[in-house]
């Protein structure tokens, strides 16, 4: 499945994207500086989590594919850990 057809990954950004319309309408607004910058990191959290969503389904779909040579723990393995590495990212 491409990640255009991931149902998660569009809800979650169309949820950043209400954030962020938030943020603007706050500044316009005029509002205090703590409210924005909490509204803010929710618009940073919801990124960066989709990014992860992003990536791993990504992994999943390729590296998945690949490693199905492999011994299906073994590759279970080698998907998982690749995964575990790209919270570094």
């Amino acid at each position: 499945m491409s990640h255009a057809q991931n149902p998660d990954i569009l809800l979650r950004l169309r949820r950043a994207s209400g954030h962020l319309t938030s943020v603007i309408a706050m500044v316009e607004d005029g509002r205090d500086c703590l409210d924005l910058a909490q509204q803010m990191q929710a618009v940073i959290k919801a990124i960066e989590s989709t990014k992860r969503i992003l990536i791993h389904h990504h992994i999943d779909e390729h590296l998945g594919a690949a490693a199905s040579a492999l011994p299906a723990a073994e590759a279970r393995a080698l998907v998982e850990e690749i995964k575990e590495v790209s919270k570094y990212l």
